[in-house]
């Protein structure tokens, strides 16, 4: 027995009598059997410090579990509801809250086996990455996995009880090869797996055990990629399996294809629409929306339509109702009605109202145009609306119809449509889409509901020369025409 420093043998027979009660309660003595085959004393107290003194601290106890990392350049989010009150038990991978960054809402989900001891933030409040969201009293070892002294005593207690000889002393070189070794191991430092909390998610979604997977970031960290390329390479055992038994699924039955493919070239009206929409596309718009409520529109029309067909002999639509209106909107408003050079450097004031009206044509989509709708009544309008419908059904419309127009109104309504957003046709400024009248129920200036017919429009404006207050206040003017058909006789010269 080596001779011994003075003072050492007290300390030597309270060692064995901790040996000798954790031996009772199933521990292994360690570290005295370490001292009797010839280790130094400071191994000794290294060996007692970190695992029979500590052992229960590091099993048991209350951690902050903090915000971690959720990618993305994501320094903060806001919390925007807890699945979790204080007092609740939670396990591993259960839900914990739900945060919303200003790029994505993420569920956080628990590291630990525990219970909620206090949450640190109220909801709608703002979480920094580090800060603290919950104290959770850990059970088991979930404790030892955040103070890092759970692998210690893991190691200690796989360790003998007892040895047959001596074991001898560790170079500095072979506890070099032991840390190269665990360098390359997928586990951070402790034996605690690193990884986010998306990528713990990713495999438990995906039943992958973490300690299966080798991690390639800093510090043996599990990234997302490392799970992936786990689950590949499990593809291969996967499909092996299926081949010595289990059933596969019936590939998909082959689609047969009738006829050939073949390409046609575009037809002049293609061609020209090609050319104008790759135009219009590099203008700038400015969208502006709105929805009309046309009941007494429909009223007038309604008491109207056949006394017009009987007289005049043409049928009375919403139309030249809008149209008219239109007209009346660019009195006061003339930059609407108006044309840009091709450069933009200058703007054209037209005197003519000449409105476009989109067609859909047997040959495709053209938009003929009703001269001077500024010097035409309602039943003018609707007899020229009639004669280029008429022609545009016979494939007639000639170059005198299609040209000189100085702003667009497009109606899917007849087609079936409610909304649409309109591409400007330059070099007009200015486009109009409307869809089919609806019958909704609305409130009423008593707030009681009623029957109600509405009329969505919108409105696209060149942005380069006109502004957004000018296409709103044109558009409530129009608005106001429309809901109170009675107005555009007052304006009408």
């Amino acid at each position: 027995m080596p001779v011994l420093p003075m003072g050492l043998n007290s300390v030597l027979a309270r060692v064995r009598f901790a040996s000798q009660a954790l031996s009772a309660c199933g521990w292994s003595s360690r570290c005295s059997s370490s001292f009797y085959h010839g280790k130094s004393p400071q191994l000794i107290s290294c060996n007692l410090n970190r695992r029979e003194l500590h052992a229960s601290k590091s099993l048991f106890g209350v951690v902050p579990f903090k915000l971690s990392d959720i990618g993305e350049g994501i320094k903060e989010v806001v919390i925007k509801e807890w699945y979790v009150k204080v007092g609740d038990s939670v396990h591993q991978f259960d839900p914990i809250c739900e945060v919303q960054s200003d790029k994505a809402t993420v569920t956080i989900t628990s590291r630990y086996d525990g219970s909620i001891k206090s949450l640190h933030f109220k909801t709608d409040d703002t979480c920094c990455v580090g800060q603290p969201l919950v104290d959770i009293e850990v059970s088991g070892e979930g404790g030892a996995e955040e103070t890092g002294e759970g692998s210690v005593a893991s190691a200690a207690t796989e360790a003998p009880a007892t040895a047959p000889s001596a074991a001898p002393a560790e170079s500095p070189r072979d506890e070099s090869a032991k840390e190269a070794s665990a360098a390359t191991q997928p586990a951070g430092e402790h034996g605690k797996v690193l990884a986010a909390p998306s990528v713990r998610r990713i495999a438990m979604e995906n039943k992958v055990n973490l300690a299966d997977v080798r991690g390639t970031g800093r510090d043996g960290r599990i990234l997302k990629e490392d799970i992936l390329n786990y689950l590949n390479s499990k593809v291969p055992v996967m499909e092996a399996e299926a081949a010595r038994g289990v059933a596969a699924a019936e590939p998909r039955q082959k689609v047969l294809v009738v006829g050939e493919d073949k390409t046609v070239p575009l037809n002049w009206i293609q061609k020209v629409m090609c050319k104008t929409m790759t135009k219009s596309n590099e203008i700038p718009r400015f969208i502006a929306s709105d929805e009309l409520d046309v009941t007494k529109l429909v009223e007038l029309r309604a008491r109207i339509k056949e006394s017009v067909q009987k007289q005049y002999g043409v049928k009375l639509t919403y139309m030249p109702f809008l149209l008219k209106a239109i007209s009346l909107c660019l009195q006061k408003y003339p930059i609407l009605n108006a044309l840009t050079d091709e450069k933009c450097e200058n703007i054209t004031y037209k005197a003519a109202h000449n409105i476009g009206i989109a067609m859909d044509t047997p040959q495709g989509l053209l938009v003929p145009n009703i001269k001077s709708v500024d010097q035409l009544s309602i039943i003018e309008i609707a007899e020229e609306l009639a004669r280029l419908q008429k022609l545009g059904a016979d494939g007639k419309l000639g170059p005198q119809d299609l040209k000189g127009g100085t702003m667009t109104l497009s109606s899917i309504g007849n087609i079936g449509c409610t909304y649409a957003s309109p591409l400007i046709s330059p070099p007009e400024v200015l486009i109009g889409a409307i869809g089919k009248i609806q019958r909704v129920p609305r409130f009423d200036e008593h707030d009681n509901v009623r029957a109600a017919h509405i009329l969505n429009v919108s409105w696209a404006a060149d942005h380069r020369v006109i502004d957004g207050a000018t296409v709103a206040r044109f558009t409530t003017l129009w608005k106001q025409y429309l809901e109170e058909p009675s107005t555009l006789v007052l304006q009408m010269k």
